[in-house]
């Protein structure tokens, strides 16, 4: 696609929030079937997030079933109502869940600070409808396996939204730098340090990190409980995330080093002046006190 026709696409494209409008969805809804691989977007490089061509949105329009089918695809359930649609009591969800068995694509925060997952109602029906899931549905008492698993506190749904969430983002980066901020974002700052020791470098990747979800005021106990949420702490995933980290900064490097302050030109020191001729002798003056010596004696 030449240059000029990728500009045309963006000159005639739309906002996200207008997009939303035209597909008849809400915002959160329009961003998870972006995340989710249903929505086209293109970068917005005149000032920054996503862009969506007018081709696009018809596209989406003329599929079977539009707008029903869409808005189905990005529904999302709590506990409760996924026990519903799994037609299971909401423990065992509970536990299905805290097994990993089924992932939360979101989560939010309620006013007691409780954090409430939110699952893909279409991907419990589809787990539902698997049968070899029916011992995990329907038999009385978990395998023994797993049941050790939660005797031992297991508990995998913030590692799997992280896992998930962090798809989503390395599927929107454009570059290796955006793709090495989405995993730096996910790694404490004390790891980010020694993973990158130079401050430029390190300076550089923070402009890519992205922000962890808006859940309260900068600083307060529900922003500092969500970036719990956000920062890796099972082992097998810290370690995966800092051996790639460092295979792609290397790339972003190549790709494109990280901008440094231009190198002070020290001015050259002048050349050593040469020795000056010692001045040859002067004759006393015949003024001073010599002169007045002669005067006072004639």
């Amino acid at each position: 696609m030449s240059s000029s026709t990728i500009t045309q696409l963006r000159r005639h494209s739309c906002t996200p929030s207008r997009a939303a409008r035209e597909l008849g969805l809400k915002r959160s809804e329009f961003d998870l079937a972006v995340h989710l691989g249903l929505n086209r977007t293109m970068p917005d490089e005149g000032g920054g997030g996503r862009r969506v061509t007018p081709s696009e949105i018809d596209r989406l329009r003329a599929t079977d079933g539009f707008p029903d089918v869409l808005r189905e695809r990005v529904r999302l359930v709590g506990t409760t109502e996924g026990a519903e649609v799994m037609d299971i009591p909401v423990g065992r969800f509970t536990r299905l869940a805290r097994l990993g068995l089924i992932s939360p694509v979101r989560f939010y925060l309620n006013r007691y600070r409780t954090v409430v997952w939110l699952y893909l109602a279409t991907e419990l029906e589809e787990f539902t409808a698997v049968e070899e899931n029916k011992p995990l549905l329907t038999g009385r008492r978990m395998p023994e396996g797993l049941r050790d698993m939660l005797d031992e506190g297991v508990d995998l749904r913030a590692r799997n939204w992280r896992g998930r969430h962090r798809g989503f983002l390395l599927r929107l980066a454009e570059d290796p730098w955006e793709s090495a901020g989405v995993l730096a974002a996910f790694l404490d700052p004390a790891q980010i340090a020694e993973l990158v020791p130079d401050p430029y470098d390190r300076s550089h990747l923070s402009r890519f990190r992205p922000g962890p979800p808006a859940h309260g005021a900068l600083g307060s106990p529900a922003a500092h409980l969500v970036e719990k949420i956000m920062t890796a702490d099972d082992p097998a995933e810290t370690e995966w995330l800092r051996s790639e980290l460092v295979h792609v900064l290397d790339d972003a490097r190549r790709f494109r080093p990280a901008p440094r302050p231009a190198a002070r030109r020290t001015p050259a020191a002048p050349p050593p002046a040469e020795p000056s001729a010692p001045e040859a002798p002067q004759e006393p003056s015949r003024g001073g006190l010599l002169g007045w010596l002669r005067r006072r004696s004639a």
